[in-house]
């Protein structure tokens, strides 16, 4: 659209028949000419995107190598990465805010990827594992599932005087 309007900034139109054709805000049409009348057809070419943090290669070193201390070097309490951890790393480290989906973007084009154990703990002790869950389960659970009994007695069907019987 900025490239129309330089085209027909050239041509000599008004402004405000440019923004009604494009369907742009009048302001934004006069920021453009001012844009055209300093830098030309160039000056309106796209820069990218106005809000888009980006890393430099020696940045992403960086973070690399922070990554690679593992987060509880970070202070997180066990080994995994989120993404909101590498959040986390890249705003306390390279001092800049990064979205999560910009974060992975950001990994993934650098090679990283999602990762999962292939295969449980050897340590892991499926009994008691199991033991947990029941008790969990009876503990927690099962009450709030089970709910209150209603209480016995007379009730009423009338919605605006309960017990009215």
């Amino acid at each position: 659209m900025r490239l129309q309007a330089g085209q027909r900034f050239a041509a000599g139109e008004k402004t405000s028949v440019i923004a009604k054709d494009l369907r742009v805000s009048v302001r934004s049409v006069e920021r453009w000419r001012r844009t055209w009348r300093e830098g030309g057809m160039e000056g309106l070419r796209s820069t990218g995107p106005a809000n888009s943090p980006t890393i430099t290669d020696a940045q992403f070193a960086v973070l690399e190598e922070e990554l690679g201390k593992g987060p509880v070097t970070h202070g997180f309490e066990d080994e995994r990465w989120t993404l909101l951890r590498v959040q986390v790393v890249i705003r306390r480290r390279l001092r800049v805010s990064l979205s999560a989906a910009t974060a992975w973007r950001l990994l993934k084009r650098h090679g990283w990827s999602c990762q999962a154990p292939a295969r449980r703990a050897l340590e892991r002790d499926e009994h008691a594992v199991e033991l947990w869950k029941k008790e969990l389960w009876k503990k927690e659970v099962w009450p709030r599932v089970k709910g209150s009994r209603r209480p016995l007695g007379p009730g009423s069907s009338s919605r605006t005087r309960p017990a009215s019987r």
